[in-house]
This record gives C-alpha cells, structure tokens and sequence, in this order.
C-alpha cells in the first residue's frame, strides 16, 4: 500500500527548506506540484525564521506538551501505547515519570476534511511517532499480533509504516533519513 505523501514532504521542505538530498527530479516535481502554505498576515516573516511579528519579538510555543484525544476504552488503550510503544501512562501520583520524547523533527499540519491520508473518514486525528530503527518495531509489533504495513519505497525524510490501534486510530511510524544513507 502506498501511502500519498506529496503532502508532508511539501510541508517539511517549507520548514526545513533545501536540506532535504532531493534528486533534480524530485526537485522539479515538488516545483510542479507544490502549493504555496497559507500564511496569516505577519507570519511570513515569523515562518522566514526572522521571529517577530509587527516589529515586536513573537512568543513561540516550544514543543507538544500533550496528545489527548476521546476513547471508548481510555484505560485499556493508555496501556496498549505503553506496552506496545512505550509511552508512558499520565503520571497518577508525584514521582511517576512522565513519557519523555527525544528531541527532533515534529511537523504540525491540519489536512483538508476530505484528505484520504489517514484512511477511515470517521477520523480526525493521526499521531506521527518517530522511531529509531521501523524494522524493529515492526518485529516488536507483529509479534504482539498487531498489523503493521511498512511503506516499500523510501522517500527523502525516512521510511514510514501504518499501524492503527485497538480502537482504529491510525498511527504512523517514521524513521528518519540518517544523513548520508544510501536507500
């Protein structure tokens, strides 16, 4: 199954601009196909990297602070993603850990109500989890019975597979392109 990406890899050659090892032809395509990103009046300038908006400095959030998201189970599917993925539950009393990410890429994009990307219509939401090494965690899953589909063609950013949950959200894993790895 392919998964359309033409969408993402616009979204990430915007925030990461010509530091992706794209082909002359993948250039060109991109050139044909992409559309400009809708910017609010004063964001160009804060999107360009200069930060401020209207002269002032613009305050940035830093990072995801949290997912949350409805579940017919909250319960039973708070343990799937820990057993199955490794985020940890909510912290419940002081001293529980809390589910620490690496740093590294995060891209946030609201898609059109029609986008096809995330599979069943009914859902609104798709969470990205980058991985280390996609075969392993694919191993990991499948031995714990769960689907999992690896898309077979690589493209410039990494390699991405398709899980969904127990209550079918979808999920998609990435494993970044490490730098200078021939695929």
């Amino acid at each position: 199954m392919r998964f359309p990406r033409r969408e993402l890899l616009r979204i990430l050659s915007f925030a990461f601009g010509a530091s992706f090892p794209w082909s002359r032809k993948q250039v060109s395509l991109a050139a044909q196909t992409a559309q400009e990103p809708v910017l609010s009046p004063g964001a160009a300038g804060a999107a360009a990297g200069q930060g401020s908006i209207g002269g002032t400095e613009m305050e940035k959030v830093t990072g995801i602070g949290g997912l949350f998201f409805r579940a017919r189970d909250p319960k039973a599917l708070a343990v799937w993603y820990q057993q199955h993925l490794g985020v940890s539950l909510t912290p419940s009393s002081e001293g529980d850990a809390v589910w620490e990410q690496e740093a590294g890429p995060t891209v946030f994009a609201p898609f059109p109500e029609t986008s096809k990307y995330f599979g069943d219509a009914q859902k609104v939401w798709m969470v990205n989890f980058r991985v280390r090494d996609l075969d392993k965690m694919a191993a990991q899953l499948r031995a714990a019975g769960i689907e999992v589909k690896i898309d077979p063609e690589s493209s410039p950013i990494g390699r991405f597979a398709r899980v969904h949950d127990p209550e079918g959200n979808p999920i998609e894993l990435w494993q970044p392109a490490t730098p200078g790895a021939a695929r």
